[in-house]
């Protein structure tokens, strides 16, 4: 049976003593072995046997990596219940929609994110149930008191695990049984879209996705045995379920979480700790942590010294050269050979130490979540550690394409990985040939149930055993697929031509170090407009280097940074590229709303909050950007007295 349970039971036997999940505690590192993991998720499956659970309950889980997130997913799996993973980042109230949208019974909890369930426990259901991985201590107690919430329904993760190792032998017939009795068509987990385009929806995802899209992604991948990760992503996306827990059950791969402890700004400081303590083969990552991780080497280029910078610079614009896209290598000997010498100065000098800040065996990371800028693809590429570029949604388990090692193309989104049936299709639902844009459709093993509680919703995005995944993209002739933007994050101009925006933004963000973020805007307009954020460090500097004493000067340095991409190489359709532009002084976040857990734009929340100042760049005065409101923008933020 292709189930996700059977993929730990093969693990913990061809793997028996090799360490499968680690995390830090005080000042070492612990492990569990796959064995001790199957052998760990059988005791909590009694206890929660014991605690009534059955078929089709919903167990919620909110907490970082930990070694207990994943013993108590298999363990929810095998008493043939459904995981509910959420996000650490969410706020109360939605953590509230899920657990009572998905009919959860109980929650795995830690110490970072109890106060936060504790806050809402006097809306739950009656005996709903909270399952702490952490200490009990007088912090926990304190809360537990002032929230009121019945102690006779707490209860700690070590003593369930301990109860059934008690019981096991008792029990182990009865929950063999319930294990025989798992399908590959049950429901592992309901897995929360971050709700870019509106309410978030619950995405049924079965013990057949997951297994069928980790075998594919593992055919694709070719990774060989007992590589280490230090899985940095949260686990309740699919991503790092398939990525991260699955096809380590197949590879013998060692998983470390980061260290949260503290959580937030504590995890920030722990990664590059963590890196050099765990010194791993490869990453799992998003654009916003590369981009990241990104800046904060070019700055700590940039205070070496002009010299060292140049050379770093020379580097990398020599690397990219030669490599072009990583498939169709240069074959020009002459600027290969004025090429070769600066970037193996710069190779020598400072890409072989910068590969370090990653760990001594880094080798490459495993992109996903949005489109990756095609200059930050080529950053990587030129210093060493790739970062291979995929492309998928939580809707297909995730991994529908992606780049490898073997195989691999700057740009893309890699080929179409094994069993899975990837068409391009227009308007009319007809399929497109290579190079032709339109909508990606796929069909296989990997695609949703659906959403819980919404066939609406459900019956807009599959039809005919086909997954609409709303994404536009096309397929080269070497068989690469390239994801051009979002069907409904499209700019629409006055005419009904339409445009996908990210491209473009990824490139103006991507290209300056003034622009924080950046959204476009038209809807059935004659122009694009955006609205920007501002990167306050680099203002500073800019305003104390050059001694800007007004906004309007200060203006003028940020229209002409947003505006040289249309003197750029880039070839975007003049009628896309911003006109005019709005400061906002509050970046969006996901504090606000504004930035979802996979650090993409919630594009309708941001429209809806600024709709006033998207109608002013509009109007007569706003379309010149040294408007009064960007002036009093910049006066309250940079010339307040």
């Amino acid at each position: 049976m292709h189930t996700v349970i059977n993929l730990l039971k093969s693990a913990s036997i061809k793997y028996y003593n090799k360490n499968y999940i680690s995390e830090k505690v005080e000042k070492t590192w612990i492990s569990k072995t796959f064995s001790e993991v199957d052998l760990e998720s059988d005791y909590f499956a009694i206890s929660l046997i014991n605690k009534g659970f059955v078929k089709d309950d919903k167990i919620a889980i909110l907490a970082e990596g930990r070694i207990n997130w994943i013993v108590g997913e298999f363990g929810i799996l095998k008493n043939r219940c459904i995981s509910v993973p959420l996000s650490i980042k969410l706020l109360p109230e939605e953590i509230l929609f899920r657990l009572i949208h998905s009919d959860s019974k109980a929650i795995i909890t830690s110490k970072n994110n109890i106060e936060k369930v504790l806050k809402i426990s006097d809306k739950f259901i009656k005996n709903f149930k909270i399952f702490y991985i952490d200490k009990l201590d007088k912090e926990l107690v304190t809360l537990i008191e002032k929230y009121k919430f019945n102690k006779d329904n707490f209860f700690i993760f070590d003593d369930l695990i301990n109860y059934g190792k008690q019981n096991f032998e008792s029990q182990k017939t009865n929950l063999e049984k319930i294990k025989s009795e798992i399908n590959e068509n049950d429901i592992v987990n309901i897995s929360y879209t971050s709700g870019t385009t509106g309410n978030p929806k619950g995405i049924m995802l079965s013990h057949l996705n997951y297994f069928s899209n980790s075998l594919d992604a593992d055919l694709h991948f070719e990774l060989p045995e007992f590589y280490k990760t230090l899985l940095i992503l949260p686990l309740d996306h699919s991503f790092a379920h398939t990525v991260g827990i699955y096809i380590s059950l197949l590879k013998g791969i060692n998983i470390s979480f980061v260290d949260s402890r503290g959580g937030g700004l504590n995890t920030l400081k722990n990664i590059p700790i963590n890196l050099k303590e765990i010194n791993p083969d490869f990453l799992l990552t998003v654009p916003a942590l590369t981009g990241n991780f990104m800046n904060k080497i070019k700055a700590g280029i940039k205070e070496k010294g002009n010299i060292i910078n140049k050379i770093f610079n020379l580097g990398i614009k020599s690397a990219i050269k030669i490599n072009k896209n990583g498939y169709n290598k240069s074959k020009n000997i002459f600027s290969n050979l004025i090429n070769y010498f600066p970037y193996l100065l710069a190779k020598k000098l400072i890409f072989k130490k910068v590969k370090t800040i990653f760990g001594s065996n880094i080798k490459f990371f495993v992109g996903g979540g949005a489109l990756l800028d095609i200059n930050q693809q080529n950053f990587y590429y030129s210093i060493g550690v790739p970062v291979f570029q995929g492309y998928g949604l939580t809707e297909s388990s995730p991994i529908i394409s992606a780049n490898t090692i073997k195989n691999h193309k700057l740009g893309s989104s890699g080929k179409i990985i094994p069993n899975i049936e990837c068409f391009i299709f227009d308007d009319n639902n007809k399929p497109l040939g290579k190079g032709k844009k339109g909508q990606i459709v796929i069909k296989g093993n990997n695609v949703m149930h659906g959403y819980y509680k919404n066939p609406k919703a459900t019956n807009e995005v599959l039809k005919n055993d086909m997954l609409f995944t709303g994404d536009l993209g096309y397929i080269d002739n070497d068989n690469f697929l390239y994801v051009v933007g979002r069907e409904k994050a499209l700019l629409i101009s006055d005419d009904g031509e339409k445009y996908s925006p990210e491209e473009i933004e990824e490139t103006i963000v991507n290209t300056s170090e003034i622009i924080q973020q950046l959204m476009l805007y038209n809807d059935h307009k004659n122009k694009t407009t955006c609205l920007i954020t501002l990167n306050n460090t680099n203002i500073k500097n800019i305003i104390s280097d050059k001694k800007i004493k007004t906004p309007e000067q200060l203006l003028d340095i940020i229209a002409n940074d947003l505006f040289k991409i249309k003197k750029s190489e880039n070839t975007f359709p003049t009628k896309w590229l911003p006109s005019t532009f709005a400061i906002i002084p509050e970046p969006f976040s996901e504090e606000n709303k504004m930035i979802n857990s996979t650090m993409k734009m919630v594009r309708y929340k941001i429209t809806k909050t600024y709709m006033d100042t998207i109608n002013y760049m509009y109007s007569k005065e706003g379309k010149n950007y040294k408007n009064k409101k960007n002036i009093d923008a910049l006066k309250n933020i940079y010339f307040s007295i």
